[in-house]
């Protein structure tokens, strides 16, 4: 039987292969990249039996249509994601996030919107053929590396399957996406060149994220962050979740694909525990910040690994 494949007919927003990432290339300008809500990409997969690094679909607001060429697969679709199953026959099934579900040849699954979210995941068992480079196959498409040419997948697009022929898989999971009051923060290597009204105004007031953001950045617009040092400083390595405050005031949050390097001043970086939670943001959501010790950082991050964990064991 010839290999499957997936034809995308309406290629959504944002749609990419993601995994968990690359490492150990900081050096040579490129960042983990990977799945950006690590949580659902993990779910997803382990919900259709794959490996935690198996390449799945990642895609932003509206996804794509996709229709099965070939074979038959089981997949599921993790976040709070909107879709239906088009069946050959047309008939139209309304889809259930975190639950497996069939496709034969000629169905065609549509993935209409996520729901005051911003990212989702689909996953096929055996999980989808990517390209590697470095150790990855997640697409970066600000550096174009990764899969299909490091671009977002296009209309008439193919997305391969590593596998052909699958009996139905069946499993699901009762999870909701987890909201939270504050997004908690480390203190960044810059702190003090931030004037005292401007580090209290930066936790206690509201920002709002705006539509400059995606899988780079997330610009934030709020009360303006007065530096009284320098606006600038000698470049500087930058990891995800750092939070850059440029001459005009407005923080900007970096996130799984952002530069290496940046010379703008650091007030903070998002702890790893929060970053799922952040990166669902939709712009005009609101967000407050909250400052924590790096002890109290660790722990969190124990407790979101033991919390993920628990939440895998439960899928049987």
């Amino acid at each position: 039987m010839s290999e499957a494949y997936f034809e995308i007919l309406r290629a959504g927003i944002n749609s990419t292969l993601q995994d968990e990432g690359r490492l150990q290339q900081n050096h040579i300008g490129l960042p983990i990249s990977g799945a950006i809500d690590k949580r659902n990409y993990l779910i997803s997969n382990h919900l259709v039996g794959n490996s935690p690094n198996a390449a799945s679909l990642e895609f932003a607001y509206q996804g794509p249509l996709l229709k099965l060429k070939s074979g038959r697969t089981s997949a599921v679709i993790a976040g709070n994601v909107i879709f239906n199953i088009i069946r050959k026959n047309s008939e139209v099934e309304e889809g259930v996030c975190y639950q497996t579900f069939s496709l034969n040849q000629d169905d065609q699954l549509d993935i209409i919107s996520t729901n005051k979210s911003v990212y989702g995941y689909l996953s096929v068992q055996k999980g989808f053929k990517g390209e590697y480079f470095w150790g990855s196959c997640s697409i970066n498409t600000k550096s174009e590396v990764g899969s299909n040419k490091g671009k977002k997948f296009s209309i008439n697009d193919e997305i391969f399957l590593n596998q052909s022929e699958i009996n139905h898989y069946s499993k699901k999971i009762n999870y909701f996406n987890p909201k939270i009051e504050f997004i908690r923060v480390l203190k960044g290597t810059n702190f003090d060149y931030f004037s005292y009204e401007s580090k209290k105004d930066f936790f206690s007031k509201e920002f709002t994220i705006t539509k400059l953001t995606d899988r780079m950045g997330m610009r934030i617009k709020g009360p303006k962050i007065e530096n009284i040092v320098d606006t600038n400083i000698k470049s500087e390595g930058l990891i995800k979740g750092v939070i850059q405050v440029p001459s005009d005031g407005d923080p900007i949050i970096m996130l799984s694909d952002h530069g290496t390097i940046g010379g703008y001043p650091k007030i903070g970086v998002v702890i790893s525990a929060d970053y799922d939670k952040l990166v669902q943001l939709t712009p005009g959501n609101t967000v407050k910040f909250k400052l924590v010790e790096l002890s109290e950082a660790e722990k969190l991050f124990q407790l979101y690994n033991l919390e993920t964990k628990t939440i895998l064991d439960q899928i049987k």
